[in-house]
């Protein structure tokens, strides 16, 4: 069994598998709002509901240590009567101490419960910017990170690539 900490400490006997988060941060956020204040007046006026398209990517960079930065990224892009209403983008990044794990595993950790842990720091994010961007609250619906892990095993598998493979 593997030890889980969230303060980095060495926790576990030597040679024993470690997943350590060390810290969760925003790297980077912006958000625009292009058409503004001409689409809130177009919002009230719509009878169609605005589209609101997510674009989701994620990488993981080897610190050295045993010490790796996961980015989730995502931009949230929406439109009402094909015009940009607002762009909400959000690197969350956090560091993660992984040491210890099968290849397989150590994959799995970094490309499926890394984002699953990032991705509510990254939600509330853009929630908040769409809000105090003068918009609607919006709140992202959850995220199977598992399962969008073993697609892009399945793709890798196959010869595809697959966005999250970033």
């Amino acid at each position: 069994m593997a030890e889980i900490t969230a303060n980095g400490q060495n926790n576990g006997p030597a040679g024993q598998p470690q997943l350590m988060l060390q810290k969760i941060y925003v790297k980077d956020v912006s958000f625009e709002a292009p058409n503004a204040p001409q689409i809130f007046q177009e919002i009230g006026e719509v009878s169609e509901a605005p589209q609101v398209q997510l674009n989701l990517t994620q990488r993981a960079t080897g610190l050295g240590n045993d010490l790796y930065e996961v980015v989730l990224s995502l931009t949230l892009t929406c439109t009402v009567n094909e015009r940009t209403a607002y762009l909400a983008e959000v690197h969350q990044a956090g560091l993660f101490g992984i040491a210890g794990f099968t290849e397989a595993d150590h994959a799995g950790i970094i490309g499926s419960y890394c984002p699953n842990l990032l991705f509510p720091y990254a939600r509330q994010v853009i929630s908040a910017l769409v809000q105090e961007g003068g918009f609607p609250p919006f709140l992202l619906q959850p995220i199977n990170f598992e399962a969008l892990y073993a697609e892009q095993q399945r793709r890798v598998a196959g010869g595809e690539s697959h966005p999250l493979n970033s």
